[in-house]
């Protein structure tokens, strides 16, 4: 999984964007938690960090009925079903959040995930990992996933924002600049 430094250029941007949207539109300071979701979006620019996780058979798992159905599988406590878990709600709250009308298309189409819904398996899948990060004595990340699991809707209003932000400045960047377009 790409974990970008502090320093990149994209993560300060998503940083700047995420802080902006959430303190001024939401009134949400949660320094931690807005970190979080700043790099959430770093990581998931890449595709194959959105769908890093794997079947039993090798396959990337694309629709998260599949993710579910295999942490599942998965023996109880132990850091992978932990980042299994950790990964379904980044993935519910990433296509909830940013692109929502992505998950309209899905629903559409008829796939597994056509019946699910991303929010409630979004806040699960953090609560989960929560409870595993409590076993393990990760007492302040626990409190994070706790948080984005009660919080989860007003976070993805919060990326719907940011999504919002850098639309914009997408719309003010001159061609041939060398900034995002």
């Amino acid at each position: 999984m790409w974990d970008p430094p502090a320093e990149h250029p994209l993560r300060r941007l998503f940083a700047g964007l995420a802080e902006h949207a959430f303190f001024s539109h939401l009134g949400v300071a949660d320094p931690p938690l807005i970190d979080y979701l700043s790099l959430l979006l770093s990581r998931f620019v890449h595709t194959d960090s959105v769908y890093r996780l794997r079947s039993s058979s090798g396959r990337p798992l694309t629709e998260l009925v599949d993710m579910v159905i295999e942490a599942e599988q998965l023996p109880p406590g132990g850091r992978t079903r932990r980042e299994y878990y950790r990964h379904i709600g980044d993935f519910a709250l990433f296509w909830t959040g940013v692109f929502p009308e992505a998950l309209n298309r899905a629903r559409s189409r008829r796939c597994k995930d056509h019946l699910v819904d991303y929010t409630v398996q979004g806040k699960r899948g953090y609560l989960l990992t929560s409870r595993l990060d409590e076993e393990q004595h990760r007492d302040e990340e626990a409190g994070l996933f706790r948080r984005l699991s009660e919080q989860f809707e007003v976070c993805a209003i919060g990326l719907r924002k940011v999504r919002e932000e850098w639309e914009e400045l997408r719309k003010d960047t001159p061609p041939g600049s060398g900034l995002i377009r």
